[in-house]
C-alpha cells in the first residue's frame, strides 16, 4: 500500500462515480474511469464530460475513460468501486482477477445486500478474499451535482485501517472537497444504507402535501432506527451524530436532489412503483431495495424499525403511502429513548 496515490480507477460512470473522480482529478490525482457503455466513455476521454449522467459538468483533463475493465485497472494504486449495492457483487466478481495487487479498495456504494444481508465492505471482502478491515468507505452528504459543481462539501473516510483512510483522505482533498477520517466502519455503512431510505418516506410525505413538521419527525425518528440498529451491531452511537449520520440523512431528505426523496415523493402523489421508475429514467433509487434488506437484518438482530418496515410495505406489499402514515402515528405510545 502506498501511501501518496497518484493513479485512481473509478469502476462507474454514474453521478456519483463522475463527482468523485472530478473530486480525485481536483485533487491532482491521475483517474482512469471505467464505463460500461463505450459511448460513456467516449464522452468523458474526448470531451471530459459525463453528458449522460452528469451533464453541464467538465472534468478535469487528468480524468479519462474507457469500457475496458482491464485497461481502466491497469497499473491503478487504488480503485474506487462506484456501482449500485445490489449490483456490486456480479461487478466485482468479474473484475477481481483484474485488480492490481496492493491496490486500495474504496466503495462508494451505500446499501445492505438482499439475501446475504452483508454491507458493501463485507461484500467487497468476500469476493476479494481480503479483511473487511481493509476496505475504506466513501459516505456522508454525497450529493454529486453539487459537488461536482464544487460547491463545499465534507465526507467520511471510514476504514478500520487508519492508514488506507489518510491515504485516500490525501488523493481526494481539494479546495471544495472536505474528507475526514473514521474508524467505524459499521456505523458509517450503516447510516448511508439507512438514511436512503428514510429519504423515501420524506419523498412520500411531501408527495402526500406534508409539511415541515412531518419531515422533522421523520428525520429525527429515522436516526433513532438507524441508531438503534448501529448499537446492536456495535457501532459507535456518536457516528450517527456526524457526517455519515444526520449530515447524510438531512441532505437526503431535505434535497430536490437526491433521488431517493423525488421517488418517494412520486409514490406519494399516488404513481406505481414502476411509473416512478420511468419518470427516474429507467433507476430505481437504493432505498426501494434496501428497506427490504435493512428491514431483514433489522429483524435478525430483533430491532424495531418501524419506518423501514412501512416503507418496504408501500414499495414491496402494495400498502397506500396514507395508509402507511395512519399506521406509524398510531403505534403503541411510549418513551422517547425506549
Amino acid at each position: 500500500m502506498r501511501a501518496d496515490v497518484q493513479r485512481v480507477t473509478v469502476l462507474g460512470a454514474g453521478s456519483w462515480g463522475t463527482a468523485f473522480a472530478k473530486v480525485l482529478g481536483d485533487a491532482g490525482r491521475d483517474v482512469t474511469m471505467w464505463a460500461r457503455r463505450e459511448q460513456v466513455a467516449e464522452d468523458i476521454r474526448e470531451r471530459h464530460v459525463n453528458s449522460a449522467y452528469l451533464p453541464g459538468v467538465d472534468l478535469p483533463p487528468t480524468v479519462t475513460a474507457t469500457s475496458d475493465p482491464a485497461k481502466a485497472l491497469h497499473g491503478a494504486e487504488a480503485v474506487v468501486l462506484a456501482v449500485p449495492s445490489q449490483s456490486l457483487r456480479a461487478n466485482l466478481t468479474s473484475w477481481r482477477d483484474l485488480l492490481p495487487p496492493g491496490a486500495i479498495l474504496v466503495s462508494l456504494a451505500k446499501g445492505v445486500e438482499l439475501g446475504t444481508l452483508k454491507r458493501m465492505s463485507e461484500v467487497i471482502a468476500e469476493i476479494v478474499g481480503i479483511d473487511a478491515g481493509e476496505v475504506v468507505v466513501v459516505t456522508g452528504p454525497n450529493l454529486a451535482k453539487e459537488i461536482a459543481a464544487g460547491q463545499p462539501s465534507a465526507s467520511v473516510l471510514a476504514c478500520a485501517d487508519h492508514e488506507r483512510a489518510v491515504a485516500i483522505q490525501r488523493a481526494c482533498a481539494n479546495s471544495y472537497f472536505r474528507p475526514y477520517t473514521n474508524t467505524d466502519v459499521v456505523g458509517c455503512e450503516l447510516g448511508g444504507a439507512c438514511k436512503n431510505v428514510i429519504a423515501l418516506s420524506c419523498g412520500m410525505a411531501a408527495g402526500l402535501g406534508l409539511g415541515t413538521n412531518t419531515m422533522a419527525t421523520l428525520i429525527t425518528r429515522g436516526l433513532a432506527e438507524m441508531a438503534r440498529l448501529g448499537a446492536k451491531l456495535g457501532a459507535d452511537p456518536l457516528t450517527f451524530a456526524g457526517l455519515a449520520g444526520v449530515g447524510d440523512l438531512v441532505a437526503t431528505c431535505s434535497s430536490p436532489l437526491s433521488r431517493n426523496r423525488t421517488f418517494g415523493e412520486r409514490l406519494g402523489r399516488g404513481e406505481t412503483l414502476e411509473q416512478a421508475q420511468a419518470a427516474a429514467g429507467g433507476q430505481v433509487a437504493e432505498g426501494v431495495m434496501s428497506c427490504s434488506s435493512i428491514r431483514a437484518l433489522a429483524r435478525s438482530v430483533g430491532v424495531d424499525m418501524p419506518i423501514t418496515d412501512a416503507m418496504h410495505r408501500v414499495c414491496h406489499e402494495g400498502v397506500d403511502p396514507r395508509q402507511a402514515g395512519a399506521e406509524l402515528l398510531g403505534r403503541s405510545r411510549k418513551h422517547e429513548w425506549s
